[in-house]
């Protein structure tokens, strides 16, 4: 069984008896008519994408490095108009367009107070000393080789490569991080996998949170209000888990509805999820490694 069909079941079965979330078909028929919302692309001002394609490629695995701490964005210090996770994708990318990728052996000596000006985050915070941590792991499993020399012709070999070679990656049963990779990698323009459409959406909180904005998901009442209170949930906790791997099943299903792959679905709703209507509604937050 691959690395995505394992996604699929897991997340089926935990859906199948899932006590705190519901999945509303009906509710997705939203979808029908905002199809299609556009190609899936990547912001070419927020991301690094005019270098070299050995630069580029780089980047990407830089930034999927350090693409997680939504548990953490709201204590972020935000660049105008920006979400968390942009903040953190276009700092690197100024970072990439001053100096250049880091080498591997710089990756693998990298320090939370070399990261603190690159990202522009108080001294001390949390989330900065995980980066370092996770681009010391990339330089790690990287070792000798560059970005282009692993990216191969199958995302699904590639993500399957990142969640055993890498402890921020595996996040077991989802695997959102080890996926993202591949698909990042293609957006970007210097991939190409025999495989991409085989992926899984990349469970995290906001792709669920469009989900029950649309109601396509439904929460119990005492879930819901944990979250409009702002308590974080645990990862790994039943609630936790039962948000992502319903969002992961509804996807299946809806996407096969749609006719198009889950992976290209995920791109849509995360983006539908930058407008006013999704920000304005709070969401569930973990804090973890994992998204």
């Amino acid at each position: 069984m691959t690395l995505p069909e394992r996604v699929r079941e897991h997340c089926a079965a935990v859906a199948e008896s899932a006590q705190h979330v519901a999945i509303d078909l009906d509710a997705a028929g939203v979808y029908q008519g905002a199809w299609p919302p556009g190609k899936p692309e990547l912001d070419p001002e927020r991301h690094y994408l005019e270098g070299s394609r050995e630069d580029v490629a780089s980047y990407i695995f830089a930034l999927d490095a350090v693409n997680f701490g939504s548990g953490w964005f709201p204590t972020l210090r935000k660049r105008p108009g920006c979400s968390g996770y942009y903040t953190v994708a276009w700092a690197l990318a100024d970072r990439f367009r001053s100096a250049g990728p880091w080498s591997n052996r710089e990756l693998r000596r990298l320090s939370a107070a070399d990261l603190q000006s690159v990202f522009g985050q108080e001294p001390g915070h949390p989330l900065i000393a995980l980066f370092s941590e996770a681009l010391r792991s990339l330089g790690e499993w990287l070792g000798e080789r560059c970005p282009l020399d692993v990216i191969g012709s199958s995302a699904v070999t590639l993500a399957s490569e990142l969640a055993s070679g890498m402890p921020f990656f595996d996040d077991a049963g989802f695997w959102k991080r080890a996926q993202i990779v591949p698909n990042d990698l293609a957006l970007a323009g210097v991939a190409e996998f025999h495989d991409l459409d085989k992926l899984t959406i990349f469970a995290d909180n906001l792709v669920p949170h469009v989900l029950r904005v649309d109601g396509a998901l439904v929460y119990s009442a005492a879930l819901a209000a944990r979250i409009e209170r702002g308590d974080l949930l645990e990862q790994g906790g039943e609630e936790e888990v039962e948000i992502r791997a319903c969002a992961v099943h509804a996807c299946v299903q809806i996407a096969d509805r749609l006719g198009v792959p889950e992976r290209v679905l995920d791109t849509c709703l995360w983006d539908r999820g930058q407008a006013p209507r999704y920000k304005a509604l709070p969401r569930h937050r973990t804090r973890t490694v994992y998204y």
